[in-house]
Formats: structure tokens, sequence, C-alpha cells
């Protein structure tokens, strides 16, 4: 089996320019990490202070047998006040670090979210629905826990640095002997950041698959009971969600036996031998028992940064794993096609050409090959033809959804892509076959968020397309709730939605991707007059099974295999006895 790039390790440089990239993120916050680290120096100084109280209590009062109460009490109330400092500057540092780290996060998951809404429609043809939410949720809410990590570091190069410098107060040789430690510390980091990365992106990788399963069973659940497929997609989903589980299980073996438990290890033979070396000095001179407490205090602080920093190691590698994942999204240049407008031109007639226009979803295999017709101001020019025909990608280049490289498409003598994408968006009016209606309500739905649309304009444009006629029977009328995907509403009345959402907007030109070929007859022929009000004064283009609805057409295009075979009015086509001609009787006979 080949190998998948999610299961090979991240190298060290990379993970560098992650992380560098990362942080550029958190700059507008920088005023609030600097200022937790402050809080930080000043947490590291009072692990250092609070021993040495202890210290000098011991060595000067009670070891010479001057100490009073009065005396201890004062020392206590010394450490208290550096117990109490060092709890303050802690909350501090960890509430201005986490607040930080969750605006930093915030920022990302926006800049991600922006940037998924402008990708192509190529990106989201390749790219599994699951996989992308588990990038903008899951990957996001990683990141914010990556950067404890770096609040784990500075911690604990803090305080490193300063307990190791009142260990050189104290007793310079016997310090030295902690150097050993360091070439054992770095080694396992690079052990473990080597083996790691693989096992995170592992890992990640099967949550994108569970993410995908779940979403794909979700929204295709009418059909898995339909067909009865419940148990073998079961068994799918427990497959992925096994090789996820044996992924967080190979993770969690990891992490128990090289981080904790071997600076644990560490500790012990640290504390044994110092242990060691003050028995030994303690034959030749009279050793301190302040400073042996303070020594032994300061293997703890030494070393439970140490433990600190490599449990945060785990974190480390899934946050390097995760960042990575969002950064190949925030690079990808999979966009919507770019304009190329110097001018704000405006759209005034709607008239359409197509000047040999040739098309490939995959820049290789054409699906559109050298397709001119124009539509005047006006008129109505209608596509049919079987499955793969073309007919779908003439509107999506139309729409400016993928980018063409052959020909051009012209509106109002104008090549669209000098338009600015707002302009096209706003004069092209698109009816899909599947409506999709957002979670909410129908004011909603039609409006699409535009605040200066009223109430009255709803109504009138849901009375134009006959919505009204169903709108008005609910309880809530246009505060009626509309649940996930419109799903408690007939086809035929989300399509009736979908026509007020365009009509209210009173677009130049209008796009009907068989519009009307998931409504029953009874609705069909409730608007077919409002489609014909709606074609009045703009020019149309309409994809159409049932050709009975465009036999009015201006221009009916009859496609085959990217190529217009024939082209004419509904009589030119029938006179001709052609494709068009078979197409009509077969369906006049099964009518």
């Amino acid at each position: 089996m080949e190998q998948s790039v999610w299961s090979k390790s991240i190298p060290v440089k990379e993970q560098l320019h992650v992380v560098k990239r990362i942080f550029k993120y958190a700059l507008p916050y920088k005023n609030k990490f600097i200022l937790a680290f402050v809080f930080g120096v000043a947490l590291a100084i009072t692990d250092v202070i609070s021993p040495r109280i202890i210290q000098v209590f011991l060595d000067n009062y009670v070891t010479e047998g001057i100490a009073t109460f009065p005396l201890a009490v004062k020392f206590a109330f010394l450490y208290m006040i550096s117990i109490v400092f060092n709890m303050v500057n802690m909350y501090l540092q960890n509430y201005l670090f986490s607040l930080a780290s969750e605006q930093t996060v915030e920022n990302i998951r926006n800049q991600l979210f922006r940037k998924v809404n402008q990708l192509g429609m190529r990106y989201f043809d390749q790219t599994p629905a699951g996989s992308i939410v588990s990038r903008v949720t899951n990957d996001t809410e990683t990141i914010k826990e990556f950067w404890a990590v770096f609040l784990a570091l500075a911690e604990g190069i803090l305080g490193i640095i300063t307990v190791f410098i009142a260990m050189w107060v104290l007793d310079v040789s016997i310090t030295l002997t902690f150097l050993y430690f360091l070439p054992l510390m770095g080694l396992m980091v690079w052990f473990y950041q080597k083996i790691s990365t693989r096992v995170y992106r592992t890992m990640r990788e099967k949550l994108s698959e569970l993410n995908t399963k779940l979403n794909e069973n979700i929204l295709g659940m009418a059909i898995i009971q339909q067909f009865r497929q419940e148990k073998r997609l079961q068994k799918e989903f427990a497959e992925v969600n096994d090789e996820y589980a044996q992924g967080r299980i190979s993770m969690v073996k990891m992490n128990a036996l090289l981080l904790n438990p071997f600076i644990s290890l560490l500790q012990a033979i640290a504390l044994t031998l110092v242990l060691y070396l003050f028995g030994r000095q303690s034959f030749d001179s009279f050793v301190e028992v302040g400073v042996v407490y303070s020594f032994t205090t300061y293997i703890g602080n030494f070393f439970r940064p140490l433990g600190m920093m490599m449990d945060n190691l785990s974190v480390f590698q899934d946050g390097i794993v995760s960042s990575y994942r969002v950064i190949r999204v925030l690079d990808n240049d999979e966009l919507t096609p770019q304009q190329v407008s110097e001018e704000p031109l405006q759209i005034s007639n709607g008239k359409i050409e197509f000047r040999n226009v040739s098309f490939a979803y995959d820049n290789e295999n054409k699906v559109l090959k050298n397709i001119s017709f124009t539509a005047n101001p006006g008129e109505t020019v209608a596509l049919i033809g079987h499955t793969g025909s073309g007919k779908s990608s003439i509107i999506n280049v139309l729409m400016r959804f993928y980018e063409f490289h052959e020909g051009d498409v012209l509106i109002d003598g104008k090549s669209i892509k000098e338009y600015p994408i707002e302009e096209i968006r706003k004069n092209i009016g698109l009816v899909l076959q599947d409506s999709f209606l957002f979670y909410g309500d129908i004011s909603r739905n039609i409006r699409l968020m535009n605040d200066e649309l009223d109430d009255i304009a709803i109504e009138k444009a849901a009375e134009f397309v006959h919505a009204d006629s169903f709108i008005e029977r609910l309880p809530d009328q246009y505060h009626a709730k509309v649940i996930e995907r419109g799903a408690s509403y007939s086809s035929g009345e989300r399509q009736l939605i979908s026509f007020a959402r365009t009509i209210i907007r009173d677009p130049k030109i209008l796009v009907l991707d068989e519009a009307t070929a998931n409504i029953d007859t009874e609705t069909e022929l409730l608007i077919q007059e409002s489609m014909n009000r709606m074609r009045e004064g703009r020019t149309t283009i309409a994809i159409a099974h049932r050709l009975s609805t465009i036999r009015d057409a201006d221009l009916i295009l009859v496609l085959d295999k990217g190529k217009i075979i024939e082209r004419g009015n509904h009589d030119e086509l029938i006179a001709k006895e052609g494709v068009y001609y078979d197409m009509y009787q077969l369906q006049s006979m099964n009518d």
C-alpha cells in the first residue's frame, strides 16, 4: 500500500517554518503575550527566592540556636508573601496568555473561513467536506492548545536559568554536574520529535476521514436507509474509528514512555547524585542543612519545567501537524477566478456572447469545445442535451465558478473577466435544480443577510413567483422556521423560495439550471407564468430536460460531448428532424 503523505514526519526546518507562519497571527495581540512573559519572569524569580528564605532561616538561626518564635513568625510571613506573590503572578500570566491565545486562534479561524469562501469550485470538487470542517474546527482548536506550549517553554527556560544561577551561587562544583543531563535531554527531544510527527499526522488524517464519513452519512441518511446500507456503513465507520483509536493508543504509549517518566527518572538520579556529593563533602567539611534543603528543592524546580516542556512536546507535535494542515488551506492557490477589472464596469443591458470557448475542469480533458452563441438582451437561450453534454459547464463558466483559458465570454461587449465579481454576482440571478435553504426562517432565506431588503419587498417577491400561496398558509408565515437544508419543505416549495430569493434582487441576467426538474406538475403550472414574467426584460439562459418548458425560447442549443450540434428555435429544429426532433417526439410520446 502506498504510504500516505500524512503518515510521514515533518522535517525540523519545515516545523520551524510552520511556527513562524502561525506566529504572524499572534502579532495583533503581542502586547498581551509580552506582559504574560513579564509575569513569567517574576514567577521564575519568586520560585528561586522562596527556598532561599527557608535556607537563611535554617542556616543562620536554627542551626546557630538563636531562633525565636517572633523570628520564626517573621520568616513564615515572608515565605507566605512570596507564595502569594507567586500565585498572583501565575494567575496574571495564565490569564493574559490564555486571553491572547483565544484571540489568536479566533483570528486564525476567521482567516481560514474567509479563505475557504475564496477558494474555487475545483478545490471543493477535490476535497471532502468533512476534511474542510476538520481543519476549521478541530485543527484550529488544537492550535489553541498549541500556544500553551510556548507558555510552558518560556516558563521552562526562565525556571531552568534562574534555578541554575541560584544553585551556582550555593555550590559551583555540584551545579556543574547538572550539565551532564543536558545532552540526554537534547537526545530525547530529538528522538521524540522524530517519531511523534509521523504518529500525529496519521492520527489527524484518520480524524479527517471520520469527519468525512460522518458528514456523508448524515447528508445521505435517506439513501442509506432506503437501500438498507446501515450495517455496511457502520462497519466502514468502525474501521476508520478503530484506526483513529489505534493512532491515539500509539500516541499514549509513546508519551507514557518518553515524556514525564523519563524526566522523573532523571530527577531521581540527580537527587541521588546530589545527596551522594553532599554526603561525601560532609566527611571533609561542614555542610549546612539549609543548603541541602535549597539544593533538593531546586532539583525539583529544575526538572519540573523540563517535565512540563517534555509533556508539552506531544501538544507541540499535534499543534505542528494541525498548523501545517491549516497553512496548506491558507496557501492553496485554487482560488475563484480572478477578475482583471481596472475600472468599475457595470452590466447595463445583459447581452451575452460566447466566442469559441473551450473549457476543461482538469485543464486536460475538455468538456466544452469551441462554444459560440449570442443571447441578446431580453432573449432566452435554452440548453438541452444528455447528461455530460456540457450544459452545466456553460453555466459554470458564465457564473465565473471556474476559470477558462480558451475563447472569451462577453457581457455587453466587455469580457466577463473585466467586470468586478460583485457586479457579476449582483446582476446574474442563478436558480439551481437543487435549492439550498439555510437554517433560520423563510424571510432570512429570501433576504440572505441583505438588510436593505424590507419585509414588503420580500412579500412582493414571494407573491411574484406565487410562493405566497403556501407561505401565508403557514402559522408563522414568512417567519416560519427552516431547518437544515429546508428538509421540512417539499422540493417545489424550496424551489419557489429560491425563485423569490433570485427575483428580489432584480438581476438583468437570469440563469435557470433545470429549475423545474424537481417540481411536481401542479406546482410547475403554477410557476410557469411567474417564470415567463421573470424572463421579461431579462436575458435568460435556461437548462431544461422538459422540452415543453422552452418551446418559446429565442434560441435552442443542442449539445453533445461538449459541442453544439444543433441550433435554432423550436420550429426550426423540428423542421430539421434531427436530434432535437427525436428528443421532442420521445418526450411527447411519454407524456
